[in-house]
């Protein structure tokens, strides 16, 4: 792990101590930086967890991934900087009243006392309390952390479920027959379209197929050339060809 060519590739510096101040302005720049985004499924390109292949993907590449890469090579910073790190697996709240299957999603716990992701899309700006019993107002909205039994934590927002996590500690290895999954399974929504986006200053900016939303408003996107010029100017991102559903 190269920290400093990390932390360049996020905007900051070194912190001075592993404290919960760093953490969330880790959190903050890591979002603000490096997208969430599924162009390699739709660019044919296989995703690997090596936390090598992580490292050259975001950092020499500066590419972005979903939330096994960006959660499990942000865990890789985070302990290389001194914090203690938990990684989690957690089932997607399906928005019919179910949840998906564990390994659906992958979560941190930091310090025992902190539920941090960078790599769920539109969630948290900053990391959550564990010990907190009401609402966590946040940019990305109003939070909530609730024991759901068993154990497990269910993370709300504005009063919607998002996410299960089991308090077990897991491997980033574990999660590769899932990644994998969610690659190679014709109804994963991640093969749906490319999408691709980040938090801004002012909120957040997404690219979904041919569609940029900025600020509530969608632009349309005619052509290929206005199509890889978006990913360039707000992602940071050069592709030479726009990136197209998979065929099932």
């Amino acid at each position: 792990m190269d920290v400093t060519a990390y932390l360049d590739r996020i905007g900051l510096p070194r912190p001075i101590a592993a404290d919960d101040a760093a953490l969330r302005e880790l959190s903050w720049a890591h979002q603000t930086a490096v997208p969430f985004e599924n162009l390699s499924i739709h660019l044919g390109e296989r995703i690997s967890l090596d936390p090598g292949d992580l490292f050259g993907k975001v950092v020499r590449r500066r590419r972005g991934g979903f939330c096994y890469e960006l959660n499990g090579l942000f865990a890789l910073l985070l302990e290389e900087l001194g914090y203690p790190v938990e990684r989690v697996a957690s089932r997607v709240h399906r928005g019919d009243g179910g949840f998906g299957p564990l390994f659906d999603h992958l979560a941190l716990i930091v310090d025992g006392r902190w539920v941090v992701d960078v790599g769920f899309g539109r969630h948290s700006s900053y990391p959550l309390r564990l010990d907190v019993p009401g609402d966590q107002l946040d940019p990305g909205g109003r939070f909530r952390v609730i024991a759901s039994g068993d154990g497990d934590l269910d993370i709300c927002r504005d009063g919607e479920p998002q996410y299960r996590i089991e308090r077990r500690p897991r491997t980033l290895a574990d999660f590769e027959p899932t990644c994998w999954w969610q690659q190679t399974w014709p109804q994963s929504h991640f093969r749906t379209k490319p999408v691709c986006s980040r938090l801004t200053d002012g909120g957040r900016i997404t690219l979904s197929g041919r569609t940029l939303l900025r600020d509530g408003v969608e632009t349309a996107l005619e052509s290929d050339v206005e199509v890889l010029a978006a990913y360039k100017t707000h992602f940071g991102i050069e592709l030479d060809r726009v990136p197209a559903p998979p065929e099932s």
